[in-house]
Order: structure tokens, then sequence, then C-alpha cells
């Protein structure tokens, strides 16, 4: 359990640490534009694609509770597979969050505006940040994991 709780721990605080390191470039000024991608300085209010901006101050305190539940069910798992990738989710997702407590919503900065999307019809792609490609990876090998039981022996 102790085990489990420090990798968790240490991969949640290292996720926080260097996403909060690139967000706070981009909020002292950094930009940077291409033909493929800009770094560019947003505040998402909603979550992906800004969906559910409509519940406002809500939204942050509803990340919380979830964040809390994924805590949780780690701790009620005591799995260390899943130790890292939880930690991971969980770095992102409280440094989502601290950025609506501080910002009043969520630091983006990486905008992919190139191929396959405009082949769609759209101008571009998202808005988002390193914390957000990081719960994504999370995700995946969470997925893994569930699918795949022998990767994890403990």
């Amino acid at each position: 359990m102790l085990r489990l709780l420090t990798v968790l721990l240490f991969m949640l605080v290292g996720i926080f640490i260097i996403d909060q390191t690139i967000k706070s470039l981009f909020l002292d000024g950094y930009r940077y534009y291409s033909e493929y991608m800009d770094l560019i300085l947003v505040y998402n209010k909603g979550v992906a694609f800004s969906m559910f901006s409509f519940l406002a101050e809500y939204l942050k305190y509803l990340q919380l509770l979830l964040i809390i539940g994924v805590l949780a069910y780690a701790i009620y798992l005591q799995k260390i597979c899943y130790a890292l990738p939880i930690g991971i989710l969980l770095g992102g997702a409280f440094s989502n969050v601290y950025d609506r407590f501080i910002h009043e919503g969520v630091v983006d900065m990486f905008y992919y505006h190139a191929w396959p999307y405009p082949l769609f019809g759209q101008d571009g792609f998202a808005v988002f940040n390193f914390a957000d490609v990081m719960i994504d990876f999370a995700i995946i090998w969470l997925l893994v994991l569930n699918y795949k039981p022998k990767l994890c022996k403990s």
C-alpha cells in the first residue's frame, strides 16, 4: 500500500510540476506560430472542446469529486501496476483543476491546425495542453491493463 501511494504521489507531483511549468511560459507571454501548430494562450472554461462550459463555477467541483473517486478506486484496487497510469492521470487532472481555481479556466496552448483535419473541412483541431496529453496517455494505458490482465501481476 505504501509503495502504491508513493509511486502514485511521485507521478502526480511530477506531471503537475511539468504541466504548470509549461503553462507559466505562456502566461508570461511566450507565443509561436507555424504552418501546422501554433503555441498560443487560451483559457478553456469547459472540458474537451469547451463542452460543459455552461456549468461555469460548478465544473471544477465536479472534477474534484471525480479525482477523489479515481484516487479512492486506486487505493481500493491496491495494484501497483495501476499506480503509474493513475498517478499520471491524477497529475494532469489536478493541474487542470488547479488552473480553474487560479485562472478561472484551463490554460491551453497547443493549437494543432494541420493534416488530417483540413481534409474534413475544419479550420483546426483543438487547443490542448500537456496535462490533456498525459490524461489521454494514462487512459489508454489503463484500458490496456484492463483488457490484458496478464500485464498486471500485482
